[in-house]
């Protein structure tokens, strides 16, 4: 959910597209399931005087930001920390049964990306964290120094697709035999140590995105995630999926077929949507999403 780039501050991404998909109407109910700093959120609640917007997040310190650039639209917004894994307990909290439309805008936001106290990032020295929601019981540090070799192996190997992932796995268990990796600094030192081929992305960069993933149970949550988005749309309401990741974005497009399949839903994207190469120039972090849409079919109960 990149919300930075060249020239802005909170720069949602595919703005356009989303909004096309969504189609925000007078009344209409939006869930942003990663409402971010509200970036998108903020452009749903500009196209309606009358719209709502339920806006979630795992993280407090993203969600305060949210809460201010949100501020001027009033009881139009709701926002609530969670996942939206937990999307079913969530709506039946809040009293809400149908949604006109749901986002879920997925992955690591700038914001958390350019903090180094969050631990996320390879190229600023901070504690080894990188918890979504700071109040989880498992940080990185946690994983990388008593996790097992195939715990190891599944972030950042599976989730990271780093191909050398069995060489810095044994670095890091050879490491932490002799003293903890606290910081984000020891590990990209020695991940660079491992890595020594050239590479158009940084050494640490999918070592990072596989930590991160496994840390935050980002596909687990995403899988739990779909059916709910789903069941919880009114009929000719639609789901828009932002995804970064390949994995992410095969989960989806697997899910949404077998929805189609069992008729509960009609894909309208045949091929994810990537952004243009405007958007591109103007917010490089823009550059790996891809949309997917499934709108959902009435039951025979609806029709009749």
């Amino acid at each position: 959910m990149p919300e930075a780039g060249a020239g802005s501050v909170h720069e949602p991404v595919q703005v356009d597209t989303v909004l096309h998909y969504l189609r925000p109407a007078e009344g209409s109910i939006i869930l942003d399931l990663t409402v971010g700093a509200g970036g998108h959120a903020e452009k749903i609640l500009e196209t309606t005087t009358s719209g709502r917007v339920l806006g979630l997040d795992l993280d407090p310190a993203i969600l305060a930001l949210a809460a201010r650039r949100l501020e001027r639209f009033g009881d139009r917004v709701t926002l609530r920390q969670g996942s939206f894994a937990d999307l079913d307990k969530v709506s039946s909290e809040l009293g809400i049964d149908a949604a006109s439309g749901v986002l879920l805008d997925l992955g690591v936001s700038s914001l958390q990306l350019d903090d180094a106290q969050r631990g996320f990032s390879f190229d600023r020295d901070g504690p080894l964290d990188m918890r979504m929601d700071p109040g989880a019981a498992r940080s990185a540090a946690d994983l990388v120094n008593r996790g097992t070799r195939d715990e190891l192996l599944f972030a950042i190997g599976t989730l990271g697709e780093e191909p050398q992932a069995r060489r810095i796995v044994s670095a890091i268990l050879a490491a932490r035999s002799q003293a903890p990796l606290r910081r984000t600094c020891e590990l990209v030192d020695l991940i660079e140590r491992e890595v020594c081929r050239p590479r158009h992305h940084h050494p640490a960069t999918r070592s990072f995105l596989g930590l991160r993933m496994a840390v935050n149970d980002e596909l687990g949550a995403l899988r739990r995630a779909l059916p709910q988005v789903l069941t919880l749309l009114r009929p000719g309401g639609r789901a828009v999926v932002i995804a970064f990741h390949g994995g992410e974005d095969a989960l989806v497009k697997r899910g949404f077929r077998e929805a189609a399949r069992q008729g509960a839903v009609r894909v309208l994207t045949r091929r994810p949507i990537a952004p243009d190469a405007a958007e591109v120039a103007r917010n490089p972090r823009a550059r790996s999403s891809r949309v997917r849409v499934a709108e959902r079919v009435p039951s025979e109960d609806e029709t009749t």
